[in-house]
């Protein structure tokens, strides 16, 4: 068995960078944050001072330092495979922020560099982790649910003014996208693990809640390759924030708890379709293993995966699906039409989805 090593770490980007920077050090005896990087020196030197660690203004510092084991990218989506490529290069493993990339060229470059290079490139979808979400996992796999039939997903949160005074949000340049891409990308990941991959998309979108350029409202049906129907309602001009899944399988049905940043923890039910058999899906759930929630179960894989050992962690392909759903989703919502799964490298889109920008972004 490979030893279990400390791992260095350079967080690039110290907005949602600094959650990062909490898990890894929850995780002290795996990670040391050696590094945190951001063009606002006064919030890099802030988040640097949780971690005890040094803080510079460009990422690229980090990718000249031989103790630099891992960089973590929490840049705007704009400049994640710029990043990411130039990290695989310089010889570094990457953990890169969801949206992993915005555009199916991209993320193929990003996995062909990551191969390349021999390294781990490990895409954030912490959502997964939690012993809630896993546990609907351990039924699914040990054929307890049966065949699925239905899921409704609601990701409802609220965003305003504030949210997006950040110059790079809610711009086609920045973001290439708006709560599809930044927001409710997270269920969807959850709904492709739980059920397999969607063949068929149709979506309507629009901008109700802000005046950005990216759409901040969804209605979305999904068709997967397993023949369940799914509802995707996605808003940011909720009443608060919340997240809930529902699925619905041939032996049970299962329902997250509504927390909105954690909904693969606790506060799932799991209610059988025949009582009679409640008390035996009650056992069978008791057997899925416990999982850690959120950033630091994601990252207690990734630091099995560096030493070589077997992991739970999304793997860069299961991202690249994510960008594929949403290059689809924006295709439908574009031309009125279903969009049918999977997309080649020959797509119209497959360079990018987003229209010509009206203006400039500021990294």
């Amino acid at each position: 068995m490979p030893e279990a090593r400390r791992h260095r770490v350079a967080v690039a980007g110290a907005g949602v960078g600094r959650a990062h920077v909490q898990a890894y050090l929850d995780l002290a005896a795996r990670f040391e944050v050696a590094l945190v990087c951001d063009l606002d020196p006064a919030r890099a030197a802030e988040v640097a001072a949780l971690a005890g660690c040094e803080s510079c203004p460009d990422y690229r510092e980090a990718l000249l330092r031989a103790d630099v084991d891992v960089l973590d990218v929490c840049l705007p989506p704009h400049l994640h495979c710029e990043a990411t490529l130039a990290a695989l290069a310089a010889g570094k493993h990457v953990v890169c922020e969801k949206p992993l990339a915005t555009s199916l060229a991209e993320a193929d470059r990003m996995l062909d560099a990551a191969a390349a290079a021999g390294r781990v490139l490990a895409p954030v979808f912490q959502y997964r982790y939690g012993t809630g979400f896993r546990t609907l996992l351990h039924l699914v796999r040990s054929g307890f649910a049966g065949r699925a039939l239905v899921a409704t997903l609601e990701t409802h949160w609220d965003r305003g003014a504030d949210y997006y005074a950040v110059p790079w949000r809610g711009t086609w340049a920045g973001e290439h996208g708006g709560a599809i891409l930044g927001h409710a990308i997270h269920a969807h990941d959850l709904l492709c693990t739980a059920l397999g991959a969607v063949r068929r998309v149709f979506a309507l979108t629009a901008t109700r809640v802000n005046p950005v350029e990216v759409e901040d409202c969804a209605a979305l049906v999904f068709e997967t390759a397993s023949g369940a129907l799914v509802t995707s309602s996605v808003t940011l001009g909720a009443a608060g924030n919340l997240s809930r899944l529902r699925l619905c399988f041939e032996h049970f049905s299962a329902e997250s708890g509504l927390a909105p940043y954690h909904p693969g923890g606790e506060g799932w039910t799991f209610t059988a379709r025949d009582p009679a058999r409640q008390a035996e899906l009650d056992r069978a759930s008791k057997q899925a293993a416990a999982v850690a929630p959120g950033f630091a179960g994601l990252l207690a894989e990734l630091a099995l995966a560096l030493d070589g050992r077997p992991a739970e962690l999304v793997s860069a392909a299961e991202a690249r699906g994510s960008i594929e759903l949403a290059t689809a989703i924006y295709r439908s919502a574009r031309s009125g039409a279903a969009v049918t799964l999977p997309l080649g490298v020959s797509d119209a889109d497959y360079e990018g989805w987003a229209p010509r920008p009206a203006h400039g972004v500021t990294a």
